[in-house]
């Protein structure tokens, strides 16, 4: 026993015990208590004066506890879909999931089993239905070391068919193991016959009308003397077919085809080789594969008063992009589809001779970003008229030569080390004289210099207005840019990457719509869908009072409905897990009896990996085994594995001694104690004839 006081304060509890009883019982002389009993009286009021007053010291009883774990066993399942695949698949599925939970339950008796299963992912359990899409070893021994540190880990025993297509090399990740690891060696290492499509390498995006080109490789075992046919297809039918003979025993080809992206949206394509007959599996012979379509290449406008070698050099850096689309027009040319462009470029417009108003005027009528290149022919009253964020004063009609100064805390987008290097090195452009003046929501990316002397005066600006953005280069002699910068690096890389990052924040459209709804396009098959929405009031706040729901519709037009769930300030979903294909969803919110609408599709992408190898990998269940003081066993050799660990000196149980401090005062004995002795004190004065 300790407490949390010195030892020596428990006198003046004895004391305290003592003195309360002598005044109680000896100070009276006229009670009609004997000698006796005023002693006993005495006593049993001092013991329970000096136990409560000992209490306040904070004794603690000191305890040491035994206890004895036993050895933990950890069985872990190998329940991917590559070990169903071969001619075996029923005797994994029936004889040998029964005697391996009889292993379970064998073992149970003197170890505590813990059992999992494993693919893609770790879970809890002991049956398997070899569904996993992948197979990642290393995982399992990441999360044994995790769950079962410090614990007493006697072995673990791994049924695989050692062939991994996800995550690390399970040697490595079992470097560091110090418990023995003994494998089961699952899966024949026998190669059958078998065609099958190996790997398809293709861009999951392409643009449309653009052709993309697809590889295909092909493998064969044991096919010899075979012929079969490569043919791909989408919804509306066969799109080729080509015959592929097979030359060797393992046979290996790669077929380049090309592919129309014929419209927007998510295209699937079914890529399939024909089944040849005693192949050990068909599953391999067929993949599909889905490609992204997009519609949504920027479209940019280029209206110039008069021919200018700017023009090239603008539209060529801005095509650089693939997703930019260049339209060159004249100025004094109908504008009646400005509305399909993101950003118009208007080269000296408005000019001195007033070409191309109409354009500028239906421009700034639909609200379409801008971007202004000022020169000889510029009318620079009229376009101090724009607001369009500068304003230059002229007393002339002269012009100046300018050089570029990057301006280092521009906000808006970033320019890469070459960009910045090159720059301040480019010839000077032809800039208008006079003052200039910024508007205060303008951000300078670069300044004038004018020879040596570095000014103040915005060259190349930002103007973020309340409805549309603006940019201006306020000089011409762009081309001269473009031809330096290839003189000193070789490449129009650094040209292109700067007036690219200029188009790309003028054309980026903000997005203003008060329901918004975000989640990826493409899910592998074995990851859930999800998504997010924000909705917002009309002051454009963030709410999550009404009810957000939506529909999910697969190629079948079968639906899925949904309602979101609503987190701090916005909501979610989880819709779960797919099967490979395209869907399409449409999410729906009434906010103020407004209804709102967002429509999207997604894709999931199917896994395959498991398909593509049928012989099992038993050398790296054996190095597993043999590394780690184990031993590895086959699927017959189960009823082994109890008597091979009971034979281990190593596996025993393991007995920890806990000391463990408990308050005196928690006890329930102690205030039991002081309920009796005041009890027995009562029942003294009572028989006495005194209260």
């Amino acid at each position: 026993m300790t407490t949390a006081l010195p030892w020596w304060l428990v006198i003046f509890c004895i004391a305290a015990g003592a003195g309360i009883a002598a005044i109680l019982y000896y100070r009276d002389k006229q009670s009609d208590f004997n000698l006796k009993t005023r002693k006993t009286l005495a006593l049993l009021r001092g013991l329970v004066i000096s136990l409560t007053a000992f209490l306040l010291l904070s004794p603690m009883v000191k305890t040491t506890v035994r206890r004895v774990e036993k050895p933990i066993v950890v069985l872990a399942l190998d329940n991917s879909q590559s070990i169903v695949i071969g001619r075996d698949s029923s005797y994994y599925k029936g004889e040998f999931m029964e005697r391996w939970r009889s292993l379970a339950e064998g073992l149970s008796k003197e170890y505590d089993i813990k059992a999992y299963n494993f693919s893609d992912n770790v879970t809890s359990g002991i049956e398997g239905d070899y569904r996993g899409k992948q197979t990642d070893i290393s995982q399992v021994f990441d999360e044994i070391n995790t769950r079962f540190a410090n614990r007493n880990l006697a072995a673990v025993v791994l049924a695989s068919d050692g062939l991994i297509n996800k995550g690390n090399d399970p040697l490595y990740a079992a470097e560091k193991t110090s418990y023995p690891v003994i494998t089961v060696a699952m899966g024949d290492t026998s190669q059958y016959r078998d065609l099958l499509i190996s790997r398809v390498v293709f861009n999951q995006i392409a643009y449309l009308g653009n052709e993309f080109p697809v590889e295909i490789s092909i493998s064969a075992f044991k096919c010899k003397g075979n012929a079969a046919v490569l043919s791909v297809a989408d919804e509306t039918g066969n799109l080729l077919s080509e015959q592929v003979g097979i030359g060797s025993d393992e046979f290996t080809t790669t077929k380049q085809i090309k592919l129309k992206a014929s419209k927007p949206g998510m295209l699937h394509f079914r890529i399939s080789v024909t089944a040849i007959p005693g192949e050990i599996s068909h599953v391999n012979n067929i993949r599909d594969i889905f490609i992204e379509v997009l519609d949504d290449r920027q479209k940019i406008l280029i209206v110039s008063a008069s021919p200018h070698p700017d023009i090239a050099a603008l539209s060529q850096a801005v095509e650089s992009n693939p997703d930019f689309e260049v339209v060159q027009r004249k100025a004094d040319e109908e504008a009646e589809d400005l509305q399909k462009f993101d950003l118009v470029i208007f080269h000296q417009i408005p000019s001195m001779s007033n070409t191309g108003v109409q354009l500028l005027e239906k421009c700034i009528q639909l609200k379409i970003p801008a971007l202004y290149i000022l020169g000889k022919q510029s009318n620079i009253p009229v376009f101090n008229q724009l607001k369009g964020g500068l304003s230059i004063s002229q007393s002339n009609a002269s012009g100046d030569e300018a050089y570029a100064v990057i301006n280092n805390d521009f906000p808006l987008f970033s320019l890469s080390g070459e960009v910045a290097k090159l720059v301040p090195q480019m010839p000077p452009l032809a800039v208008p004289f006079g003052q200039y003046q910024e508007a205060n929501a303008s951000e300078v990316l670069m300044y004038q210099r004018i020879g040596s002397v570095a000014t103040r005066q915005p060259l190349i600006l930002f103007n973020q207005g309340l409805e549309t953005k603006t940019g201006i280069i306020a000089g011409e002699g762009l081309w001269r840019w473009r031809i330096d910068c290839f003189r000193q690096s070789g490449s129009h890389r650094a040209f292109d990457e700067l007036i690219s990052r200029m188009v790309q924040y003028l054309a980026v459209k903000s997005d203003k719509s008060r329901f918004r709804i975000s989640g990826k396009k493409k899910y592998p098959e074995n990851e859930q869908v999800t998504f997010e929405a924000e909705l917002y009031n009309k002051s454009y706040e963030l709410i999550n009072t009404p009810e957000v729901k939506l529909v999910i519709i697969d190629s079948a037009n079968r639906v899925f409905p949904f309602a979101f769930s609503r987190t701090d300030n916005a909501y979610s979903l989880n819709a779960g897990s797919f099967a490979p294909g395209l869907y399409q969803y449409e999410a729906t919110a009434v906010i103020e009896n407004e209804v709102m609408k967002r429509k999207g599709g997604f894709m999931v992408m199917p896994i395959n990996v498991e398909m593509l190898h049928t012989v099992a990998n038993h050398n790296l269940l054996y190095n597993l085994a043999s590394q780690h003081s184990g031993k590895m066993f086959y699927p017959a050799q189960l009823d082994q594995i109890s008597g091979y660990l009971k034979g281990r000196e190593d596996i025993k149980s393991v007995s920890y001694s806990e000391k463990r401090y408990s308050d005196l005062v928690n006890m329930w004995w102690v205030l039991s104690l002081i309920i009796l002795l005041l009890g027995v004190e009562w029942l003294i004065r009572k028989r006495a004839g005194s209260y």
